[in-house]
């Protein structure tokens, strides 16, 4: 009997929740593009928009993921652990909740970000979201991995994806430590308070590419076992 078939019979398959939690968690990362473009354009209340629909997408990922864990079937009826698929979507969970919290602190403290910055700032977020996205190209392939046994073609399509992953998180990496050092080459020009916020949403920034990168590593850990 096919693994798939196996899971449905002791209740419902966890695949499908998981791979719309990363999606929903992914919406919300998205969705600071278009924030940033407006904060940077000095559209604060499109930017309002755009906050309240990350925070939306953040809720609507958080109710994916309590309902998941409630219906989660028994380790004994899955083919993998589930323990690992708990830490797996608490992974995918902390993508969200960083977009979230980026786009409410910048509207929170009505942030400009200064301009000469701005260039740096976009394609730092491009890169993130970036991450978001591949995180989520990669769980999309939980399906194929669940049917093939987690065995043959598809866990080395899984794997080129996640070690993907890791080069736009180290690319990530590089752009966070090229726009912090062109913040603190402007910084004194710069009211203090304004820049210690500002070097808070370069850190949060960095660290929504790191949540992405660490929903690769949970599924490699996944593929591994």
């Amino acid at each position: 009997m096919p693994l798939t078939n196996i899971a449905n019979l002791f209740g419902r398959s966890p695949i499908k929740p998981i791979e719309k939690h990363m999606a929903t968690a992914h919406e919300a990362s998205a969705d600071l593009i278009p924030f940033f473009e407006a904060l940077m354009g000095g559209d604060l209340a499109e930017a309002e928009k755009i906050q309240l629909r990350i925070s939306a997408s953040e809720n609507r990922a958080d109710d994916i993921k309590k309902d998941l864990r409630l219906h989660l079937p028994d380790s004994l009826f899955m083919p993998v652990s589930r323990t690992d698929l708990l830490q797996l979507l608490h992974a995918q969970d902390e993508v969200a909740n960083t977009a979230q919290d980026i786009a409410g602190l910048a509207i929170g403290r009505k942030m400009q970000i200064p301009q000469t910055l701005q260039p740096m700032m976009k394609t730092f977020v491009d890169s993130a979201v970036a991450a978001s996205e591949q995180a989520l190209r990669a769980i999309n392939e939980l399906d194929e991995l669940l049917e093939s046994g987690f065995a043959g073609r598809e866990v080395d399509i899984t794997k080129r994806m996640t070690e993907e992953l890791d080069d736009l998180e180290r690319k990530s990496d590089k752009l966070e430590v090229e726009i912090r050092a062109a913040l603190f080459a402007i910084e004194k020009d710069l009211p203090p308070v304004d820049v210690m916020f500002l070097y808070r949403i370069i850190e949060w920034v960095g660290d929504l590419a790191d949540r992405a990168h660490s929903v690769g590593n949970r599924l490699q850990l996944l593929l591994a076992r």
